[in-house]
């Protein structure tokens, strides 16, 4: 690592050893929600508002006929004609040959999947709004439905799109050249594998407050969301406003996991009847239309291939991947984001000579599909993964020395790999043996071969990196609309001392109040307690394109960092004043400036800078205590985090069920701001991990009817179903970020799916079963079970 590399130092050396960058310091914002005293959506409550409720089509696929509204209460119900001016979010890839889809407020001519809003009713109540609602008659010609993928790209099916001429949202090639490894390479391996489309499951639903301030000329919305600046872009651009007539509140956000990253046709409808109406009006979605119609996310089909050496050395892997897209391009990450990383991010952490891949983003009559924890990762993790599985299995290896084997190694740090990602530092073989000595690989080994009767022991292993805090260059490359680039900060000093950080991300559990006010405490010395975070409002905060993509910490981190430390230097400027020497003479140590043994406290200053200004010199600069700082990363191509998962599992094979025995993850996430919350973050995102290998599923019918609308029906890990983890951390610093942190924020949920399949299918492998299909229920492996006894019995 070169000078010019290394992380940057704290500047000042007096900070705060105690509460700043590398502590575990107790999050900030827990005390009002242990107290009940959080403040979201549903909590809020204007005068003179009104609740809204939407008819929802029952069918997948149709063409809308006459809408007939109750007599009498035609007032009280608009449809897509009533919507004067609104216009369709429209989310389009960059990407030639990327077919556009128009998704309008309130469905227009068609609905293209079950839930789509085709009516909404506006009432004093909720109840009163959903008993109108249910007397809306719609007059709909059922069309053929396309439920799944692969059956949308069949020759003749249906059409999502009558103007496309087929299902296919775009196409993607990684064309590289393969065929002398296929002709020559010793091993072959070749999987088919497919993930479950999945529905996320914040504790609070999507909720939108609207009101118009007429003396302002301003659409006020307050919503549960992660990127409030985006939002704000995407809702005046459909109602026909200025960005500055279109004020965005996010206030506290009862977790968000990419479902709270977009704009909803919900906003619109919300955002045109408040200014139409001229009173407030909310919408609180319930557990069902999330199910039924709005969060959809992750279905992937995988045709794999892997060609190795006889040492189990990677050669080559050539792929053919299937995204179902649902009906709509989603704003403002469009339907495509989720095909393009799986091209470019198949290889994972491996070295290989060669590498194909053909991607698909399918359109069918479903919600559109919604960026998810991880966006492809998970699904690409499982994929190659499984490879490494088979491939070790004919060379006769154990699972992780084949992995060993055809990891990038620490001493090629920093590496561009054959999709040229930036692997930015870390050791990743290192991470695979402490992982494999925490899960003690002999020891499970012993116990499988003494185990007997029908309950099997399985050993699964995944490793992965985690591409975060990525720029303008790989956003442009994928084709979203919406491409990050630099990240402000707003630094402001009280005039008693305190500190005002205000930052255009938006956090929603990640405990962003505290660990940038740790960055604050860092620089300055000013304990967190008097240090106050300020997001979630596009009137106060810079802009910022959100908090999705593991970026935060990294950005609006940097950001924080950057405008804090041209704070200290006007604050050391004023306090050297005061303390009559040379600003070079002075610095700050614990929250005052200090000059050999003078000193004054950085809340002096602000007092005197604000209240008491005629005690300062005339040549004191008039720049202030209220910076601006911007930020970007020293590299665009983002950070590198990884971990290594190693899991035991029990399969019943009378009964098909599996438990979860061990699980040890070893994660490097550079410099950990605050490493309890690292823990917390790694621990939730197992357990959205374990819905995906093992509980969650939207499952569809033949019409394209959702089967899982309730949560009676839609299988959620609980207490119970996640096991308790052993985390064991590893600290390698990012080279191109500010203290030397990563993007983490995703990493536990990405390995899981992977590390539980192999499991399964390492206990189930001695029956000649093997599980290509998540989530893996006990009715799938019964089933795989069943059908391999009778087909070796015929």
């Amino acid at each position: 690592m070169t000078t010019d590399d290394a992380p940057r130092s704290n500047s000042f050396p007096g900070h705060n050893n105690k509460q700043g960058v590398g502590q575990s310091v107790p999050r900030k914002e827990d005390d009002r929600y242990l107290r009940g005293t959080g403040e979201y959506v549903g909590d809020i409550r204007l005068s003179g508002m009104r609740e809204l409720a939407f008819v929802r089509s029952p069918y997948a696929h149709a063409r809308l006929g006459a809408i007939h509204k109750p007599a009498g209460r035609e007032d009280c119900v608009f449809t897509a004609a009533d919507l004067h001016g609104v216009e369709p979010i429209i989310a389009n890839s960059g990407l030639p040959g990327f077919k556009s889809s128009a998704q309008y407020a309130l469905a227009y001519e068609k609905v293209r999947h079950v839930g789509e809003a085709v009516a909404v009713c506006v009432a004093p109540t909720r109840a009163e709004a959903e008993d109108l609602a249910a007397t809306v008659v719609v007059d709909y010609e059922e069309l053929p439905a396309l439920s799944d993928m692969l059956d949308a790209i069949t020759p003749g099916a249906a059409l999502v799109h009558d103007h496309w001429g087929d299902n296919l949202f775009l196409q993607t090639q990684v064309a590289g050249d393969v065929d002398e490894i296929i002709r020559t390479a010793p091993i072959h391996v070749k999987r088919t594998l497919r993930t479950a489309r999945q529905c996320m499951s914040p504790m609070e639903g999507r909720g939108v407050i609207a009101r118009w301030e007429s003396r302002l000329n301003q659409l006020v919305l307050i919503t549960s969301t992660q990127m409030p600046h985006i939002v704000r872009t995407g809702l005046a651009g459909c109602l026909g406003l200025s960005e500055e007539q279109v004020r965005i509140i996010a206030p506290d956000v009862g977790g968000g996991f990419g479902y709270k990253g977009i704009l909803l046709p919900e906003e619109v409808c919300a955002g045109f009847l408040a200014r139409y109406l001229g009173h407030p009006v909310r919408w609180l979605e319930d557990r069902r239309e999330q199910l039924a119609g709005n969060a959809n996310c992750r279905e992937h089909h995988y045709e794999l291939n892997a060609y190795a050496d006889r040492d189990g050395r990677l050669l080559a892997v050539d792929a053919d991947a299937s995204v179902d897209a649902g009906a709509y391009s989603i704003y403002p990450f469009s339907a495509c984001l989720e095909a393009a990383q799986v091209a470019s991010i198949l290889p994972g952490p491996y070295r290989m000579q060669g590498y194909r891949c053909h991607t698909r983003s399918v359109a069918t009559n479903k919600a559109g599909i919604v960026p998810y924890r991880g966006v492809a990762r998970a699904g690409v993790c499982y994929a190659i993964e499984s490879l490494m599985d088979d491939i070790a299995v004919q060379a006769g290896l154990e699972p992780w020395e084949v992995r060993l084997r055809n990891l990038v190694p620490a001493e090629l740090m920093p590496f561009d790999n054959i999709t040229n990602k930036h692997f930015d530092s870390g050791d990743y073989p290192e991470a695979l043996r402490r992982v494999v000595k925490a899960i003690d690989v002999p020891g499970v080994r012993a116990r499988q071969a003494a185990m007997q009767g029908p309950v099997r022991l399985g050993l699964g292993i995944a490793i992965f990196c985690e591409q975060g805090a990525h720029g303008t260059s790989v956003y442009h490359g994928w084709g979203i609309p919406m491409v990050p680039g630099f990240e402000q900060a707003v630094a402001r000093l009280t005039p008693d001392g305190g500190l005002e950080l205000r930052v255009g991300i938006q956090s929603h559990g990640q405990g962003l109040e505290t660990t940038l006010a740790q960055v604050g405490a860092e620089v300055l010395g000013i304990p967190i307690e008097r240090i106050q975070v300020v997001h979630g409002d596009t009137a106060l905060t810079p802009y910022s394109t959100g908090t999705w993509g593991s970026r935060c910490m990294v950005m609006a981190g940097g950001a924080v960092a950057t405008a804090c430390r041209e704070l200290a230097e006007r604050i050391v400027a004023i306090g050297a004043k005061l303390l009559q020497v040379r600003a070079e003479d002075a610095r700050i140590v614990d929250g005052a400036v200090v000059s050999g043994e003078r000193t004054v406290t950085i809340a002096e200053v602000a007092r005197t800078w604000y209240l008491r200004p005629q005690e300062l010199p005339a040549d004191v600069s008039p720049a202030g205590l209220e910076v601006t700082g911007g930020y970007r990363t020293r590299r665009d191509t983002g950070t590198f985090s990884y971990a290594a998962h190693a899991v035991v599992v029990s399969v019943d094979t009378e009964m098909g069920d599996v438990k979860i025995l061990d699980y040890a993850i070893c994660e490097d996430g550079g410099v950990l701001v605050n490493p309890m919350i690292v823990d917390g973050q790694v621990n939730g995102g197992l357990a959205q991990g374990v819905g995906t290998a093992l509980y969650e599923e939207m499952p569809f019918d033949a019409a394209g009817q959702p089967l899982a609308t309730t949560l009676a029906d839609y299988m959620l890990p609980g207490a119970t179903e996640v096991p308790l983890l052993r985390i064991d951390h590893m600290v390698t610093p990012s080279p191109y970020t500010e203290f030397g942190q990563k993007g983490i924020g995703e990493g536990g949920a990405i390995g899981p799916p992977a590390a539980i399949a192999n499991a399964v299918n390492d206990a189930l492998r001695p029956l000649g079963v093997r599980m290509d299909r998540l989530p893996i229920t006990p009715h799938r492996i019964v089933s795989a079970l069943m059908a391999r006894e009778q087909g070796v019995a015929s």
